[in-house]
């Protein structure tokens, strides 16, 4: 099964799709911004990055950078629910650097799935 990492500044987010992944059998780990996932990264190499572009301390796009150094890379799935710009244009930056699949807040839990297991 597929090891995720879940990055998200917003705790009930945050949570929410640790606690779905796991339930659906997923190894995930969980960190609440982009200096931890950055850590987290030199210990813990996920096959699937799910990260918020907009965190205090280092951004998602700093963790993509990051997640891209890695062998073997892992896809990354960039979320956003906007901040003073919207959130498509957050995500269409995310896309032009590397990420993979792309989602706006709020999405479903079956749509994340999806993403997970598209190639």
């Amino acid at each position: 099964m597929k090891r995720i990492l879940v990055v998200d500044d917003e705790k009930l987010i945050r949570e929410g799709i640790q606690e779905a992944l796991s339930e659906e059998g997923y190894t995930v780990f969980a960190a609440a911004n982009g200096n931890e996932a950055i850590k987290a990264l030199q210990v813990f190499i996920p096959d699937v990055i799910i990260t918020d572009i907009i965190m205090p301390e280092a951004d998602g796009i700093e963790v993509l950078m990051n997640a891209k150094k890695l062998q073997p890379k892992p896809r990354i799935i960039a979320i956003s629910g906007g901040g003073r710009i919207s959130a498509n244009d957050h995500l269409a930056t995310a896309r032009k650097l590397g990420a993979d699949y792309i989602l706006t807040k709020p999405f479903s839990i079956e749509t994340l799935l999806e993403a997970i297991e598209s190639q």
